[in-house]
This record gives structure tokens, sequence and C-alpha cells, in this order.
């Protein structure tokens, strides 16, 4: 059986539709993990750049074949089309910057000194132990962000030009810092490529309810073997795996479409609706009914 290829997100189209045409997103990390989850499998971004800022918290970050356990402050920086999936901790909040690849191509083509096209890779710096030297750098990020934020949020004249200039600003600096990447450290590659795998079968087959046996069966391994794979690469067990899958389509849903909670559930391959609302509670702390009204009031 033929698996699903990874995952495009695109935040404009996913998150947040008012930005869909964006060259520049940026919202704290906290609402996104909220909307996301803290557990996000494996994807890419198609022609746009990604920074997550970590201010504090355990991370588990999978930039292609590398992987990285870092305590925050630390930012992993994903260029296009890179697969990579990630864990923040329950409380762990920063910033989130999502930018059109032009952007940043055109910054590299008037400063070649920060790097060439083609030499962008993933990185993952931990800010809280570089150089003396690199730690205005470091603070100087940490301003921008605060900066972006502000200015994302407001509607001021000159808003897209001050965003564009904030991200190049932090780009650069961030480039400056790539010196400081951490060395990947190992991760079996056999257990990487299970657990990449198990996200491809999720994205498939959430809808259908696939029990856990179904999943290890289509995998050819034991359930024992799989849930054992998810706690070492993600920290959480596969069953968790496959319920946020749901919950983020269930957020996204409640958030960007007419639908009633009722045919929601039925999309989502709840033939109760009552135990939609109770699965949708249990990890939501909310009803869907209470997270819609929320997140239209948010908009």
């Amino acid at each position: 059986m033929a698996l699903t290829p990874i995952p495009n997100i695109t935040i404009g189209q996913e998150y947040d539709q008012r930005y869909a045409d964006a060259a520049v997103h940026y919202d704290a990390l906290r609402p996104m993990a909220d909307f996301f989850g803290r557990n996000m499998p494996v994807h890419h971004h198609d022609r746009f750049f990604q920074v997550h800022y970590i201010n504090s918290g355990m991370v588990r970050v999978y930039l292609d074949n590398r992987q990285y356990h870092q305590q925050g402050p630390m930012f992993f920086l994903t260029p296009p089309g890179i697969p990579h999936s990630f864990t923040t901790e329950e409380g762990s909040d920063g910033h989130v910057l999502t930018v059109r690849q032009q952007l940043v191509w055109s910054l590299l083509d008037e400063c070649p000194d920060l790097g060439s096209i083609g030499q962008i890779t993933p990185v993952c710096v931990a800010t809280g132990h570089v150089s003396s030297a690199a730690r205005h750098e470091v603070a100087r990020i940490e301003r921008l962000f605060d900066e972006l934020g502000a200015e994302f949020a407001a509607d001021r004249k000159g808003r897209d030009v001050a965003l564009t200039t904030l991200t190049r600003l932090l780009f650069i600096s961030l480039f400056r810092l790539s010196a400081n990447s951490l060395k990947a450290q190992h991760a079996r590659h056999d257990e990487l490529m299970l657990f990449h795998r198990f996200n491809l079968e999720i994205e498939a087959h959430f809808k259908a309810h696939w029990t856990l046996s179904a999943y290890a069966s289509a995998l050819n391994v034991t359930e024992a073997r799989l849930n054992s794979v998810c706690r070492r690469i993600a920290g959480v067990p596969s069953k968790r795996l496959v319920h946020e899958r749901l919950m983020q389509e269930a957020r996204r849903m409640l958030t960007f479409t007419g639908m009633t909670v009722n045919e929601i559930g039925y999309q989502l391959g709840f033939q109760d609706p009552a135990y939609f609302c109770r699965f949708f509670a249990r990890h939501a702390d909310t009803t869907p009914s209470n997270y819609r009204h929320h997140q239209l009031s948010q908009s």
C-alpha cells in the first residue's frame, strides 16, 4: 500500500488564513502549539523558511535525519522542503516565524558573505551556550522577535515594510549564529525511519480510527516495538501521536469551516457525536463549541 507523502503545511492555509498571501507570518509558540499540538509529526514547508525560538523547556527536534535534544533557550532553522518533526514541553513558549523563501534568497543575493542559497542547511543553536562574542547577537534576536510580534499584531502605516525589514535583520543574526549549530546526536536510522513511516501511516488512516495493532501490522512490527520507538524519538506513546493528529484536524475544521460540531465529528470518523465531544474535551480541556467561540473571538 502506497503511503501518503510527507505533508506540506502552509501556515497561511492551515493556521492563519488572514495571511495566506503574506511574505512573513509571526506568532507566539504557545497558540500555535495549542492548535497543532506539542508533538508535531514529520512535515515540511514548501517554499518557506521557518524559525522556532524556544525560551525554555526541553525540545526534541528532528531536522531531516539530524536529531537534537536541547533545553531552551534555543532556536532551530528549517529551510524550505526539509522534512522535520519536533516536540516541545507543556508550558514552553517562544516565537515562530515563517518566511517566503524569496525574501531570504534576496537577502543572500545582497549579502553573499552570509552564505549561498545552496549552502543553507538546517541548524539548531543553543543560544544560552554561545561564545561571549556572540551573546550580543542573541540579545539582538530576542529584541527583534519582540518587535516583530508587536508589529505583526498592530495595523499601522508601513506595516509590511516594517515586517520585511525586521525579518531581514533577524535572518542576518540567525545566519551569523549558524556557525554555533549543535552537533547532531546519534539516532538509530532504523528507529527514525520507523517513526517517520508511522507518522505517514497516521496521515493516511487517522480518520479511519485504525487501532494500534493495525498500524503495527502495516509497519510489520509489534505494538510494543512501535510504542518503544515513539517514546524514544518523540517522548510520548504511539497512541498519543494518533490522537494529536485527530485533534489537529478537529481544531482546523472548527476554526476554518462552517460545519457543525456533529458534522465535523462524522468527517473525522466518529459515529457518535457525543463521543467526539468527550474526546475533544479530554484533550483540549474545553468543548468543541467553546473552542470555536474562542477562536472566532480572537480573529
